[in-house]
């Protein structure tokens, strides 16, 4: 449940970067597309949450759920790897750009998402312990 909570701290820490510089993290998707390691990068670094999601489900308020999310996030890392990585890089650079004026929003909800995630980690901790 920690590596979960982890990865929620992190989507907060991105969703009040899009919260507050929209801008700037249209152009942090756009530079960060451009490197070299971005696409292996995208793709390791969404099987192995998927795979922390799967193994520590149990562990949360809602497993099921849990589950859902890692299957999802292995299903994506696996269809990233059958997807060359210029069509990646292409698809990134186009979402930023077209979706700059709504980061606001997305950041909001997102927001909104990350609590919900961390609690949903630590919260069946803290129901163990009472």
């Amino acid at each position: 449940m920690y590596l979960i909570t982890a990865f929620g701290l992190l989507m907060l820490l991105f969703s009040l970067m899009m919260l507050f510089k929209p801008d700037a993290f249209a152009q942090g998707i756009i530079s960060f597309s451009e490197q070299p390691y971005f696409h292996p990068f995208e793709i390791i670094s969404r099987l192995i949450a998927g795979g922390i999601f799967m193994a520590y489900a149990a562990d949360t308020q809602f497993p099921l759920l849990f589950q859902v999310i890692g299957l999802v996030l292995l299903l994506v890392g696996a269809g990233l790897a059958l997807t060359p990585a210029s069509l990646h890089k292409k698809f990134a650079v186009q979402s930023a750009q077209r979706c700059k004026n709504y980061f606001r929003l997305i950041g909001v909800v997102s927001v909104v998402l990350a609590v919900a995630l961390i609690y949903a980690a630590v919260g069946h901790l803290i129901d163990q312990q009472q």
